[in-house]
């Protein structure tokens, strides 16, 4: 396997890495092993995680995630041979449990944060500990048009920059990244880190996929130019470029259907733009998933992308695209079909 060098971090990282988004709660903690297991064994060394998962969100299973995965590094052995992403969540009603809602990206907060995430999986170190979402009024996941605050929440970049930096300067943290964030949000972490000397962010984590290429306006070009990491996730747009939801496979427990955040990509438009890519999958003879995957592998900038997976079988069949070379009339033809589209499930 050929692994890719994590923006200007020291850290090489396989080009799919494992997300565990579903552990503790789609997925039982035997077939989270048995993914972890697998993972491990096709080479993949960087799992992703976080201290809201399981997704969707609920105060019972908070956590749950990473103490399935810090079971199984106790189980296995091997931690330096693994690299460890974690987040930390910021500020939202919808995750009144999590520091009351109020987690800006403060000292205070982010060391709750970072103590309970290496308590739950058993490490005394993470990789790299990445901010979910921006302590500011922005729009993220997923969300069009960016309306000024009439309330502007209190953050300060500077004050998250240095409290970062003295995290890595400790040794329990040796990368910090961001996580949904917009290109004003990205380059201020950036100017400030240059500022005052501190550690400075080596990746940000966005949506990346067929059905959702908003960062190629934008948010690409800083990644590029400021020699940043991408870790690209939901490059299935949550199942759609599955087929699931068109062949009438989808369980009733899918995400799509459960997961009251992801409305959007239940439209009709969505659906529709979702077919016009699974007809050309079948057309080219392949797998329509394994062909989101390896396109947005593919992609300029791309250091990982994360695949998530609800079960063992899934994940196994997913890391085909470890192996497939899409040919490029394939690219082109996809390329055609997102120039007429653009882009209907962000």
């Amino acid at each position: 396997m050929q692994y890719r060098k994590l923006g200007s971090s020291d850290l090489s990282v396989s080009p799919f890495s494992l997300g565990t988004m579903t552990f503790g709660l789609a997925t039982p903690q035997a077939d989270a092993f048995r993914q972890l297991d697998i993972a491990r064994d096709h080479g993949i060394n960087l799992i992703d995680t976080a201290e809201l998962y399981p997704a969707p969100a609920t105060a019972e299973t908070y956590g749950e995630s990473e103490q399935i995965l810090g079971r199984w590094l106790a189980s296995r052995g091997g931690r330096e041979k693994i690299l460890i992403a974690t987040k930390v969540a910021g500020p939202a009603a919808f995750v009144p449990w999590i520091r009351d809602g109020a987690s800006i990206h403060n000292a205070a907060n982010l060391e709750r944060a970072l103590s309970g995430s290496l308590a739950r999986m058993g490490t005394d170190y993470i990789d790299l500990l990445q901010l979910h979402w921006p302590d500011r009024a922005t729009n993220f996941f997923g969300r069009r048009g960016f309306k000024p605050a009439r309330r502007e929440p209190a953050f300060n970049v500077e004050a998250t920059v240095t409290t970062l930096d003295r995290m890595v300067q400790s040794g329990r943290v040796r990368h910090v990244g961001l996580c949904n964030e917009t290109p004003w949000g990205l380059m201020s972490m950036l100017t400030a880190a240059r500022e005052v000397q501190a550690a400075s962010v080596c990746s940000v984590q966005q949506a990346y996929s067929l059905l959702d290429r908003q960062l190629e306006i934008g948010m690409l070009e800083v990644i590029w130019r400021e020699n940043v990491g991408l870790l690209a996730h939901s490059p299935l747009a949550h199942g759609l470029l599955t087929g699931k939801y068109h062949d009438g496979s989808a369980t009733d427990t899918a995400r799509l259907y459960s997961d009251p955040h992801l409305r959007r990509c239940r439209r009709p438009s969505a659906l529709a733009a979702a077919e016009r890519y699974l007809l050309l999958a079948r057309e080219a003879e392949l797998d329509p998933g394994l062909m989101a995957l390896a396109l947005t592998a593919s992609k300029p900038g791309v250091s990982s992308v994360i695949i998530g997976a609800s079960n063992s079988s899934q994940l196994q069949h997913n890391l085909a695209a470890l192996e497939l070379r899409l040919e490029k009339t394939t690219v082109k033809a996809i390329e055609a079909i997102h120039e007429e589209i653009a882009d209907p499930c962000p």
